[in-house]
């Protein structure tokens, strides 16, 4: 079906919804105040010349999956998920290995053939016995049954929701496999592409991951550029930006004294309002550590200035709501300002490299680590395709007639 084919109706309907969220105003004032951290908290950038001089580490995780299925009901897919660390402004090296360019570590399963749903079961087996996966499940002292949302059966549904169910597992084990690390020290940092909710582990478990880390004194932060939150305060963003740069800046007592690195960052907490009309009634809006997904606080956050691209600089930042709210176990709602200035402050040293500048560059580096990008399909059966030949001494026409695409050919 061609695009042209799709009723004006539709994309006018498409238009409007963008054009209202676009244009909402949440009354939230540009010029902060202290003693309210839903408005901007502002503070100058840390000098380009001293992003390199903390003694926290920085780690990153994200993951992937991809998949390809042929006309004869062939399928190959994997997920992956790893980690990386930067000390210094410098990669670490996380693995056993020798190699002198891939320093990070990540995880891989044996089992990526599916040919009926007994092999789904046993790609679902495989990864509750990872183990960083295992470790996790031990960690809750329970059994996967209980910390999973749903049954074996439903995720094993189809392929593509089995594989997205186990890259999510698996990024959330290897937050906890990075906090338990010899390397990670008090006062570190582990940053994490997304949310610090899940669909798939309750939230009373990950409630239990997020303490461990605070009593560690570990910091997580799951942070992104693609969220609704960011289509509801569009107009908030572009009138912060504007007194920032316009005002603000003329006026504010920086320490810096090159006029093209004074740079004024900012956040400030998502408001309930703003939550509720992002997720619509989802449990992804929960201020709280029951009845919710899982164990974040959401803030908006400028952390460097793109010239002209002013909804571009803004973040999503899901902090640990432990660090946020260190007492909120005893209905104490008291926002900890000080750490939460720290963390933002600390994340300006990652956001200043100018191939994505606004975005912690350690995350741009572990998603180009672990991505089984879009030639995945060509790279794993051309490499089945060669070890069907050499190893299983398969005759070559019926490899190739293995692997049709009857949509490529018509």
């Amino acid at each position: 079906m061609e695009i042209k084919n799709i009723p004006e109706e539709i994309i006018k309907a498409v238009t409007e919804h963008i054009n209202v969220s676009n244009s909402k105003n949440y009354s939230i004032p540009i010029k902060g105040h202290s003693n309210n951290i839903e408005t901007p908290q502002i503070f100058e950038i840390i000098p380009f010349n001293e992003i390199d001089n903390s003694e926290h580490k920085f780690f990153a995780i994200d993951g992937s999956y991809n998949l390809a299925q042929f006309y004869n009901g062939l399928a190959i897919g994997l997920y992956t998920a790893g980690y990386i660390c930067y000390h210094k402004g410098k990669q670490i090296r996380m693995n056993n290995s020798d190699d002198p360019i891939i320093l990070g570590k990540a995880y891989f399963p044996q089992k990526i053939l599916v040919t009926n749903e007994e092999d789904l079961s046993n790609i679902y087996d495989e990864l509750v016995s990872l183990e960083p996966v295992k470790n996790l499940i031990s960690f809750f002292e329970t059994t996967p049954d209980k910390v999973f949302a749903y049954s074996k059966e439903s995720i094993c549904v189809n392929f593509s929701t089995l594989l997205s169910f186990c890259q999510e597992v698996l990024e959330i084990a290897l937050i906890l496999e990075v906090a338990n690390r010899k390397e990670a020290k008090e006062g570190d940092f582990i940053l994490k592409d997304g949310t610090l909710r899940s669909l798939q582990i309750k939230q009373e478990y990950l409630i239990k991951l997020g303490k461990h880390l605070n009593e560690k004194e570990i910091r997580i932060i799951a942070i992104t550029k693609q969220s609704p939150i960011k289509m509801e305060l569009s107009y908030t963003f572009k009138q912060i930006d504007n007194y920032l740069q316009d005002e603000l800046k003329s006026t504010f007592d920086f320490k810096e004294t090159d006029p093209k690195r004074k740079k004024l960052c900012c956040w400030l907490e998502v408001p309930e309002s703003v939550l509720r009309a992002s997720y619509k009634g989802d449990m992804y809006a929960k201020k709280s550590i029951t009845g919710g997904r899982g164990f974040g606080l959401f803030f908006a956050a400028r952390l460097d200035y793109v010239e002209k691209l002013q909804n571009y600089d803004w973040v999503i930042a899901d902090i640990n709501i432990f660090d946020a709210i260190p007492n909120i176990e005893k209905n104490d709602m008291t926002r900890d300002k000080n750490t939460l200035d720290n963390i933002f402050k600390e994340l300006t040293r990652l956001t200043q490299e100018h191939y994505i500048l606004g975005y912690p560059y350690p995350l741009v580096e572990v998603h180009n680590f672990v991505t089984l990008k879009k030639n995945f399909k060509e790279e794993i059966v051309n490499r089945v395709k060669f070890s069907l030949y050499k190893d299983q001494r398969m005759d070559n026409v019926d490899i190739e007639n293995l692997f049709l695409d009857f949509h490529e050919r018509f």
